[in-house]
């Protein structure tokens, strides 16, 4: 006989399920008025056998997210015997980001290797290995994404012709990465993208051979993956169109640190260029890239990282974004139809800290996404997610490299700049508009410095631009902002 405590648990997230308040002005097309008529043995309890089609709860997708919602319904005491997590992956849940970071490390600098780094190691919780997921009675269904959705029976067929029926359905699903197209060689043998562990093997498997390597992309990809050719001791070239590395963050100034850095470590940099094909050669594998204006760079291995497109289907009638794309959600990350919910990199969510609609690409909001989905639905919990931006990175951090880069940024990138210090040993570059700080991003900082930025960016102190321009260094600088935040909080 299950515990009061569990049945109030059920009834709320029932009544979760079922409240999605219909008008949200989300900026999405209105979709109509669904049925809230669902008969209560969709929410019937299945046991750890699993006997029939049913199941309370339904993650699909087998990422970031999926990982740390599980962990959430273990803490409720709501996974034993009612979830199902339906991935495509041989893997349970990992933390993604180290597909491009030390799990491209060669084999003499300590690379990163599962079961080493699956949820939740990433924010210092448990490595759920797939005993986990047994221990807790949590089904999972690997290599067998869905491929149909009814959404008025309630059910998901996989693959393999599996028919599952959900009470409660989380779309987890991520994202995809950009290619290019096969008429210009994106399909090509020697030309790789990285979204899951089998991408990164067989990128490995090329560098273990590789000779000259091309890194198509100036982003986040783009900067890891070409540190992490630099441990291998490769020829290494990043090409990307934009002015400088990541524009979409760095400013100019900034861009040109890294690029220093990078050229420093042997990476060779084309920038302000455009792809026209991939060639290939006498046997058919990559063996140059073609650009735009005519000339050639010799490759036998090249990465592409150029964005990302989130993975909406077969979710489409749940209601797309058509403006930052995603599966359109509320603050609880409930979707137009009740009872369907989707979190992560998959979400266009009220970003509501600067009351915009966004859809944000990263580990942490991956995390935090999950957790507060899974706890609206099982509780009475119904204040709305209040995400700050947040992003970072890690390159260089193999044995023997002579400097390890960490930068974090937390905030809007809005506004004018303040940049301080001179990238030896570390740099901090401030955001103001309108007399206030939006956004900090901090190089090579202490624990105590990065603990700092978030609360900068999220209390949006008024500073004195001139006072923080005049500091002679990044400690004296994080100063002053600390001085403007205790100032704020005082009046």
């Amino acid at each position: 006989m299950p515990s009061h405590s569990v049945r109030r648990l059920t009834m709320a997230a029932i009544s979760n399920s079922l409240s999605l308040k219909q008008g949200l002005s989300l900026g999405r097309p209105q979709s109509p008025t669904p049925s809230t008529s669902v008969s209560f043995r969709t929410f019937q309890r299945c046991y750890a056998s699993f006997a029939n089609d049913n199941r309370e709860y339904v993650i699909v997708g087998g990422g970031n997210s999926a990982g740390y919602a599980a962990r959430t319904f273990v803490e409720h005491g709501m996974a034993d015997g009612r979830l199902c997590i339906v991935t495509k992956e041989p893997y349970a849940p990992y933390e993604r980001p180290a597909l491009t970071k030390a799990y491209l490390f060669p084999p003499d600098k300590k690379p990163a290797r599962l079961p080493g780094f699956h949820t939740c190691v990433g924010s210092g919780g448990e490595r759920q290995t797939p005993e986990w997921y047994k221990e807790n009675g949590i089904e999972m269904l690997y290599e067998d994404p869905v491929k149909d959705i009814d959404i008025e029976k309630h059910t998901l067929t996989t693959n393999s012709g599996k028919l599952l029926k959900y009470g409660s359905l989380i779309i987890a699903t991520g994202c995809t990465a950009s290619r290019f197209p096969e008429k210009i060689g994106g399909n090509l043998p020697g030309v790789h993208y990285i979204r899951d562990v089998a991408d990164a093997d067989a990128l490995i498997s090329s560098l273990e051979k590789a000779k000259k390597v091309v890194v198509v992309g100036g982003g986040y990809i783009g900067m890891e993956v070409a540190a992490a050719a630099v441990g291998w001791e490769l020829d290494t070239t990043i090409i990307f169109p934009e002015d400088h590395l990541l524009q979409r963050l760095f400013t100019p100034s900034l861009s040109r640190r890294y690029e220093e850095l990078y050229q420093k470590n042997g990476v060779k940099i084309v920038k302000g260029a455009s792809i026209k094909n991939l060639e290939a050669g006498s046997g058919g594998h990559v063996a140059a890239v073609k650009l735009a204006d005519g000339s050639i760079v010799e490759a036998d291995t090249v990465i592409i990282g150029i964005g990302a497109k989130p993975a909406v289907s077969p979710f489409e009638r749940v209601g797309l974004n058509t403006d930052v794309g995603g599966i359109q959600v509320d603050g609880l990350f409930r979707t137009s139809l009740p009872g369907i919910f989707a979190v992560g990199d998959v979400a266009a969510f009220p970003l509501k800290i600067y009351n915009r609609i966004a859809r944000v690409e990263h580990v942490d909001h991956a995390r935090r996404s999950a957790q507060h989905c899974v706890k609206a639905l099982l509780s009475a919990q119904t204040h709305t997610y209040d995400y700050l931006p947040y992003f970072y990175s890690r390159v260089f951090e193999y044995e023997g490299s002579p400097r390890k880069v960490w930068w974090q940024f937390f905030g809007d990138n809005v506004g004018e700049t303040v940049e301080i210090g001179n990238f030896d040993p570390k740099i901090a570059t401030f955001w103001i508009e309108s007399g206030k700080l939006k956004g900090v991003l901090l190089e090579s900082g202490s624990s105590e410095e990065f603990q700092l930025l978030p609360k900068l960016a999220r209390s949006q102190p008024l500073i004195d631009k001139a006072k923080l321009q005049n500091a002679t260094s990044v400690e004296e600088a994080l100063d002053i902002a600390r001085g403007s935040l205790q100032a704020e909080a005082a009046v």
